[in-house]
């Protein structure tokens, strides 16, 4: 009772008269339900509530938020049709999304202690609490319930000791730092690192000789000189100083690889000045009155960081021989480094601008204009609603991963986003334990688990745009790749059926992968699938496995149109019967051979053709040389192969630029594999100067690795 009585009377000095009454009924209202009950163990309810008000009082938070702090676990003893009776609707609301994000945390606390999350993970679920707030004063209310716990921790067992501090180290400090409330991650920091490592952290704490409050009061003096030099130079400048916390300390030496003694900035001042000239005019009175620290000062004025950062650097010997380190710059040099590309948090994290930082910066300056609004203003609530990752959902799976999805997704894209294999499995979906349609929406904060099949079985209405059932993009390649996949499936399927049952006929006993490769396939599979589309006749593999046929391979490769060659000019042969042959698809300038065939004249082969190659080898007699004509009004077919990463657009722009460049296609064919597409277009063109045009062309086409002339 003298704990709470103390709190009490704090609380109550803090407080502005207006909402003194306001808070004294809040605290009539709910001590009596905290009475006798514990967060955890021996840490009592009561203190911790009156903890985290105090916190925000601290801030200057406005009445709402600290009342909602406050009452936030009322909840959890009287429904919520009372509690409304005893808070504004604004203080329910707040209390609204607290409770929101209790279980939620909860969880992730849960998942966190079975196994250490990723750096990628502890982001996600960083901002899936800021997705998740519609007022960001819940996350500030999260945070600062977190310092109030920290400091009533030592009460409970080891066990839960730890795992809270790991929990606040990955996910609460890096929050207060993204949002710029300073103090809040100072002192997360320390004790949750106090608490982690005991020893190092009192190791630091003496050699810093002083406190926290006196290093406070140390740097004040330091602001208070350098104010009344500044102002007999006629320099208008803002003064601002904070002591280092032990935990940014600790950061330093160990990034560093320096010793306490080499640490020059325990005690940090920053100056900000109208303009360049005067952050060098500053920086000279500044080394006028305190000496300057050999090696210590750097110009990132004239010489700026990779990430654009600017001010200039000093550490001098101050006031008792203390080290100080004096930051210097204008107010946009300080705007960039809070709130634009060279922001001080990603610095500090290593990490790389994401699509949310420009919500963030807006959160950051909200918290800085709360000071300046008038009670004519819009409320203060309707000042922090924002849409913060609006773009986004973030949803968690059954082991407590983050996932963050587009607005919109549904549990179809959640299922591919997580794995191929579960998403072709899926047949229905518990979202928060209850099953809903495939096509439901998902929202942040809601726990996903996938209901599988047996069998894979996507449905095409999945891709049907009109349902509403996949939203991403990789859910949609990946359902079009699974049908793909089964049509080839089915033909390959047919096709060695067919193959099987021809070598049965012929009484053959050749291998299925020496027949695919005689016929130019580098799998088994490929040569299924074209004979099952006729692409691969019976004949063929009867002239290929049966050398007593007279009739040759060639033989069955017709053109579409079988008409005489007038461009084609045979060695010895007059009025002679011409037709391309369709394995090579020769065309001009292309150095060509003919082979006489039985009552269909000459077929025309370039001399490097596979085929051409063989027959001249059991048939030299049969073999002509042949030339090309000065005639090249013909078209000539072509078989072109193009390999691209998927994308759903990839045939439009090929196709785009086949129709303006005129080129006839006769025949197409497409399969994917690994996230990889292959296309195979026949086409006609009049020779070879304008298949390599297209070739060119084709490569530029983004995504595309490889176009060829097969």
């Amino acid at each position: 009772m003298h704990t709470l009585e103390k709190l009490l009377d704090t609380l109550r000095k803090l407080l502005p008269d207006a909402h003194l009454g306001q808070f004294n009924q809040a605290c009539r209202f709910g001590l009596p339900l905290y009475q006798d009950k514990n967060r955890l163990p021996n840490i009592p309810l009561d203190e911790l509530a009156l903890n985290t008000a105090l916190i925000l009082v601290q801030m200057q938070m406005d009445s709402d938020t600290c009342i909602a702090a406050f009452l936030q676990w009322a909840g959890e003893f009287i429904d919520e049709d009372t509690l409304s009776q005893h808070c504004s609707k604004t203080v329910l609301q707040l209390i609204q999304g607290v409770t929101r994000m209790r279980p939620i945390e909860q969880f992730q606390a849960i998942e966190a202690s079975r196994q250490r999350e990723s750096r990628h993970q502890a982001e996600a679920f960083r901002q899936m609490l800021l997705a998740m707030a519609e007022d960001i004063r819940v996350v500030i209310i999260k945070l600062a319930e977190r310092v109030a716990l920290l400091r009533l921790i030592d009460q409970t067992n080891p066990e839960t000791i730890r795992s809270l501090a790991n929990e606040t180290m990955d996910i609460h400090a890096p929050l207060a730092n993204r949002l710029g409330i300073w103090q809040i991650k100072w002192e997360l920091e320390d004790r949750a690192f106090r608490l982690l490592e005991p020893d190092r952290y009192l190791a630091i704490a003496r050699l810093l000789e002083q406190n926290h409050e006196e290093r406070t009061l140390a740097i004040n003096a330091i602001l208070d000189t350098l104010k009344e030099k500044l102002d007999e130079a006629h320099i208008q400048a803002s003064l601002s100083g904070r002591p280092k916390h032990i935990m940014s300390i600790i950061r330093k030496m160990t990034r560093k690889h320096k010793s306490f003694e080499q640490i020059y900035d325990v005690r940090a001042v920053r100056v900000q000045v109208k303009n360049i000239a005067e952050c060098y005019a500053v920086l000279g009175l500044i080394h006028a009155l305190w000496p300057p620290i050999p090696g210590e000062f750097d110009d990132y004025i004239a010489h700026p960081k990779s990430n654009n950062y600017r001010a200039l650097h000093t550490a001098v010997i101050g006031p008792e021989n203390r080290a100080v380190e004096i930051q210097i710059c204008t107010e946009e040099m300080y705007q960039e480094a809070e709130y634009g590309v060279a922001a001080h948090w990603r610095y500090k994290e290593g990490m790389q601008a994401t699509p949310g930082d420009e919500q963030i910066a807006w959160v950051r300056q909200i918290l800085r204009w709360k000071d300046d609004l008038n009670e004519s203003d819009l409320s203060f609530s309707e000042h922090f609603k924002h849409a913060l990752f609006q773009d986004k959902v973030y949803v968690l799976s059954p082991l407590g991963k983050v996932i963050d999805l587009p607005r919109g997704a549904t549990p179809i894209d959640f299922a591919y986003a997580l794995h191929s294999t579960l998403g072709h499995h899926c047949k229905g979906a518990l979202v928060d334990g209850s099953i809903v349609p495939l096509n439901t929406a998902l929202s942040t904060g809601q726990r996903v688990e996938i209901l599988t099949s047996k069998y894979p079985s996507p449905s095409r209405d999945w891709l049907n745009p009109a349902l509403g059932y996949i939203t991403t993009a990789k859910a949609k390649m990946r359902v079009r790749q699974w049908f793909r996949q089964q049509e080839f499936s089915v033909d390959a399927s047919n096709g060695r059926n067919i193959l099987e049952k021809e070598l049965n006929r012929l009484n053959a006993t050749w291998a299925h992968d020496k027949i695919a490769q005689s016929l130019g396939f580098a799998h088994s599979e490929d040569l299924y699938a074209a004979i099952a589309r006729n692409e691969i006749t019976t004949t063929q593999i009867q002239n290929l496995v049966n050398p007593a046929d007279p009739i040759t391979p060639d033989l069955i490769l017709r053109p579409k149109s079988p008409n005489q060659d007038s461009n084609i000019l045979l060695e010895g042969q007059a009025n002679l019967l011409t037709q391309i042959a369709g394995c090579c698809k020769p065309l001009p300038p292309d150095a060509i051979g003919g082979f006489i065939t039985i009552g269909r004249g000459a077929s025309i082969h370039r001399i490097s053709c596979p085929t051409f190659i063989r027959l001249q080898a059991k048939a030299p007699e049969r073999v002509f040389q042949a030339s090309w004509g000065k005639s090249q009004s013909k078209l000539y077919a072509s078989d072109i192969e193009i390999r691209a990463a998927n994308r759903d657009d990839l045939t439009t722009h090929i196709n785009d630029l086949l129709r303006r460049q005129k080129i006839k296609v006769t025949a197409m064919r497409a399969e994917s594999r690994h996230g990889l597409s292959k296309l195979q277009y026949t086409i006609e063109t009049p020779g070879m100067e304008n298949l390599n045009q297209l070739l060119e062309d084709l490569e530029q086409i983004e995504g595309v690795s490889s176009v060829r002339r097969r």
